[in-house]
């Protein structure tokens, strides 16, 4: 499955005042990365891919719809899975920017 198109500009659009972005497929995705780290990305199994403080992955998951990425079997920490509702993407989107502002 292909990622999706309009999800991938919407998050363009929100990240698009910010320095140093860049954009790459990865993941099956298109991810948006801030000063080579990245942020957010649109999935290519839906929804998007939010890079987040791995100390804040267990709460996150806790209390949001989102689920930790598991890749090749493995949990990853501070790589969440969310399908987000069209007025939640704004704040996962800050939040995976925050996040890779601060490496």
């Amino acid at each position: 499955m292909a990622y999706d198109e309009e999800l991938a500009d919407r998050i363009r659009s929100l990240v698009a005042g910010e320095d140093g972005v860049t954009e790459r497929k990865m993941f099956g995705g298109l991810a948006f990365l801030l000063n080579g780290n990245m942020a957010v990305a649109a999935s290519g199994q839906g929804g998007i891919l939010v890079r987040v403080d791995p100390e804040e992955s267990a709460r996150l998951v806790e209390t949001t719809p989102a689920e930790e990425m598991v890749m090749r079997g493995r949990s990853m920490a501070g790589w969440l899975r969310v399908e987000p509702a069209e007025d939640e993407l704004p704040q996962w989107v800050e939040r995976g920017v925050s996040y890779a502002r601060s490496l």
